[in-house]
């Protein structure tokens, strides 16, 4: 059972949610072809790129499934980490604001560092979000559903 799953509360369901995108896997890839493309470089050179990119792939491929974002009808929660973890709950009464930073190549294939801001000036930032204005708008709806319901 994931992380939002088990910390859902009496009357809390599940609105939307979301994971790193598959851009965590870039380095992986690319040490990947400078292995193949370093061919003539002797087999003990190939190996050992190939040993490094396959652990680094491990590393992010663990990252990748570890890591969860999602919004309720009353919370944003945020969990991230392998080997320790880090958690951020947020009343959806508490949230002052969630803004998106996107590079040229977050807008080229949806992917983007989102900050949440609550009350108390705590800001969190977290990186290589899929589809983060998605989840920005998901925030704001459920915001706006708990003033309106007021």
């Amino acid at each position: 059972m994931s992380y939002i799953d088990e910390s859902l509360v009496a009357g809390e369901r599940v609105v939307y949610r979301t994971n790193l995108h598959k851009i965590v896997f870039f380095w992986p890839a690319v040490i990947t072809v400078l292995a193949l493309l370093s061919w003539s470089g002797g087999v003990g050179a190939i190996l050992t790129m190939l040993a490094v990119a396959i652990g680094v792939g491990v590393f992010c491929y663990m990252n990748y499934r570890s890591s969860e974002f999602g919004v309720t009808n009353k919370r944003v929660l945020v969990k991230i980490g392998i080997f320790s973890r880090r958690s951020i709950e947020i009343l959806l009464s508490k949230v002052e604001g969630i803004s998106v930073k996107q590079g040229i190549l977050g807008k080229a294939v949806d992917y983007g560092t989102i900050i949440v801001s609550g009350t108390g000036g705590s800001k969190e930032p977290f990186k290589r979000i899929a589809k983060p204005f998605a989840f920005r708008k998901q925030v704001q709806e459920q915001i706006a559903l708990t003033q309106s319901a007021k």
